[in-house]
């Protein structure tokens, strides 16, 4: 199958290598020229504009999918795409755009017959190895003619034992994909995915902060204990209830680096935990734990603890995140449509 890949980052770059791995033809794009470039000596067609992979895609209905970061730069693409594509032909935002401004494209583009599909996509940079979990929103007849190129992308089954019981859910799913509903649905989903995922890293955080400073000073000195964090880690990998791939990661962040010195603990979010707790406040229910996880980050901007270079530590391992690389779009997502709703 024929796609366009937009935005060739950590993640657009993998997913365009795992298509063509598995014999989809991909014609990419990237403001950079290095990435489309190196993507043209692995097998992929490099265009040189978004109207070359519009001109180059000859299979009909065309899909492209969108790999940019959420705000101006995916808003102004998907427009640009409005205007280029024809009735019938897709666009797909694998990004984590608020899921809001998904219900709204997919409504103006609607307006010209053009399908819109928005990916929740989770893997990070680990993705082309291990595949994508991906959460889809949009029209059921895009998404099952996709169907092809998400199922390349999925981690498969794999030899995770089947869940007792289930035997009448949709199959996708456990082969670590899912049509989550219409427009929204699939972003929504990945939206919280990422909220329980501040929440889950701020657990291991905080843990390994009380571990690391039960040495301290300031305790009885018969109470003072100098753990190994990397064997507590590991030994936590194995056999424990805690275990997980953020585990993973934390263990071999701790195995290079006990004390996390190369971490300054500064966390930055990217939009998702902050929408989270908006849906909460929408939907009138406690988050509590992701609340504070979220303004945990905000407070590691002023002053760092151990726990905030394990947080560190988990992005940089599975994401590839840059410790305050990442500024928020000045205009998030949903300030940006309440300013379109008042006509600014």
């Amino acid at each position: 199958m024929q796609i366009g890949v937009i935005g060739l980052g950590r993640m657009g770059g993998n997913i365009s290598r795992r298509l063509m791995k598995a014999e989809h033809s991909c014609v990419v794009f990237d403001v950079n020229v290095k990435p489309r470039e190196q993507l043209a000596k692995e097998g992929a067609a490099a265009a040189g504009s978004l109207e070359d992979v519009v001109r180059a895609l000859e299979s009909k209905p065309r899909a492209v999918w969108v790999m940019l970061p959420a705000g101006r730069i995916t808003e102004e693409t998907v427009e640009r795409l409005g205007k280029l594509l024809e009735p019938g032909d897709i666009v797909v935002d694998g990004g984590n755009s608020f899921y809001k401004d998904d219900i709204r494209r997919a409504k103006k583009l609607a307006e010209k017959r053009i399908r819109y599909v928005d990916c929740g996509t989770s893997g990070g940079v680990w993705g082309i190895e291990r595949g994508y979990c991906m959460m889809i929103g949009g029209p059921k007849d895009a998404v099952d003619h996709l169907d092809p190129i998400f199922a390349a992308l999925a981690p498969g089954r794999g030899d995770i034992p089947r869940t007792p019981g289930r035997s009448n859910g949709d199959a996708r799913a456990e082969r670590g994909y899912i049509h989550a509903g219409p427009s929204g649905a699939g972003h929504f989903v990945k939206m919280v995915h990422n909220g329980i995922e501040y929440g889950l890293m701020q657990a291991y955080a905080e843990g390994f902060d009380i571990l690391r400073n039960k040495d301290s000073k300031d305790l009885p000195e018969d109470e003072r204990f100098a753990l190994n964090l990397p064997d507590i880690a590991e030994v936590w990998r194995r056999g424990s209830v805690i275990s997980s791939w953020l585990l993973d990661l934390t263990a071999a962040a701790l195995t290079k680096d006990p004390l996390l010195k190369s971490f300054s603990g500064y966390v930055q979010d990217s939009g998702e935990g902050r929408w989270t707790i908006e849906a909460a406040i929408e939907e009138a229910v406690p988050a509590d734990v992701l609340s504070s996880a979220l303004y945990t980050r905000f407070r590691s901007r002023q002053g760092h603890t151990f726990a905030e270079k394990v947080l560190s530590a988990m992005r940089l391992g599975f994401g590839g995140h840059i410790e305050g690389s990442e500024p928020i779009d000045p205009e998030p997502a949903p300030a940006r449509a309440a300013a379109e709703k008042a006509g600014r």
